[in-house]
């Protein structure tokens, strides 16, 4: 099968981990075990992944500059997006050294009148308490919200509506190449009355990028892997619920957390309805067993 592999940025860098060179490729490491373990089974692989706590990070370094030279996001996502899939690519290749990767920087096309710009809701950088947060909200003008039990920096998440570098991306897998792509939802541009692109301060999100990506690619299955097994309703209570095996239809009416679980769901709603195939979501150590249906949350239409 031709698969898209989104990794989350919670399945790279492990919730409350300190955001180090050495922990980031501790963790780089784990996950290209899961995907050389699926590439193993005969599937064609096409991966994405999450940049939240790292494009975080660089925006506090960028921000930190006291010739107040700062980057603006989508710089940042497009310098986030080089640094892991650098890493993917490496640890990939050092287990399958016959293998063809190519890591490619992914332009993605967003409407500027996207009513995200007004409500930012996509989680980026480190977890605060709440009055670590709110104290940086004030100095910096930040928005933030909650995210489980700590705070976190928002930030606009319009929706994807092209990935620009869709054809360079089929041309490489119908020719065995393993692409590393989307980092971090892409980097978001706008057309400009003349036709040209430029970046906006944003960030999109990986799994509503990825459905997307599989749909351009035709792709047969879209797998979202993270650090929680399955979806489940009533998460985070005594009436917590994991979901199998579901279809769209049965999710109508249930609410999953907006920076979190809410939107693998969308992104997997949207690709089933869209084609027709499957789509998944579970914990990246359990790739292979989510794909053979033994593990995750499927979505069948």
């Amino acid at each position: 099968m031709r698969i898209v592999v989104a990794l989350g940025g919670n399945a790279l860098l492990r919730r409350g981990e300190p955001m180090t060179a050495d922990n980031q490729r501790d963790n780089v490491r784990r996950a290209a075990s899961a995907l050389a373990a699926l590439i193993g089974e005969g599937h064609s692989v096409v991966i994405t992944h999450g940049n939240g706590p790292q494009v975080g990070l660089l925006a506090l370094q960028s921000a930190a500059d006291p010739d107040g030279g700062s980057f603006p996001l989508d710089v940042l996502g497009a310098e986030s997006a080089g640094m892991i899939g650098y890493m993917i690519e490496q640890e990939l290749g050092n287990l399958l050294k016959e293998r063809l990767f190519a890591t490619l920087l992914t332009q993605v096309k967003v409407d500027p009148h996207d009513p995200a710009f007004a409500h930012p809701t996509k989680p980026i950088g480190p977890v605060y308490d709440e009055a670590a947060a709110r104290k940086l909200a004030t100095e910096r003008s930040w928005r933030i919200a909650p995210d489980g039990d700590k705070w976190r920096r928002v930030v606009p998440s319009p929706k994807p509506l092209a990935i620009l570098e869709a054809s360079v991306i089929s041309f490489l897998v119908e020719r065995g190449v393993i692409v590393i792509c989307t980092g971090g939802g892409g980097v978001p541009v706008i057309a400009r009355d003349d036709g040209s692109l430029c970046g906006v301060e944003a960030v999109i999100d990986k799994d509503l990028a990825s459905s997307l990506l599989a749909r351009q690619l035709q792709a047969d299955m879209l797998l979202l892997l993270t650090d929680v097994d399955a979806v489940y309703v009533d998460y985070g209570t005594a009436a917590a619920r994991a979901l199998r095996r579901v279809s769209p239809k049965e999710l109508s009416g249930k609410n999953f957390a907006a920076g979190s679980m809410g939107p693998k769901v969308s992104a997997a709603i949207e690709f089933v309805e869209a084609t027709g195939n499957s789509a998944a979501i579970g914990r990246l150590e359990d790739a292979v067993e989510i794909v053979r249906g033994r593990q995750g949350t499927s979505f069948h239409a």
